[in-house]
């Protein structure tokens, strides 16, 4: 099944869009930093996912979405979750993290 997604960065406030199959790999991927185009912007949340019915589908919504129509639908359909966003320092992100990391034993 093929997803687009949305990932926010809290050290430069940016958002990346993205597809994929695999969202759990992918987003291990952008976690571990093996994705050149997000190393440098982590850590990264993710803010928003779609399932699509194929790769074609995956492709033409990543693509709208993009586009300045579809940046203001994100934004409008974010807007809550990137006002606390915004909100958070780096700093504490580490410690969401190592939070998370006690839990997933």
């Amino acid at each position: 099944m093929p997803y687009v997604y949305v990932l926010y960065s809290l050290r430069d406030g940016k958002k990346y869009t993205g597809l994929c199959f695999s969202l759990r790999k992918r987003l291990s991927e952008h976690k571990e930093g093996r994705v050149r185009s997000t190393a440098h912007r982590r850590p990264l949340v993710l803010v928003y996912y779609e399932w699509c019915r194929s790769w074609r589908d995956a492709r033409k919504r990543e693509l709208y979405l993009k586009t300045s129509g579809g940046k203001r639908y994100l934004n409008n359909r974010l807007k809550h979750t990137l006002a606390v966003l915004k909100g958070r320092k780096i700093e504490n992100s580490q410690d969401d993290k190592e939070g998370s990391e006690e839990g997933q034993a």
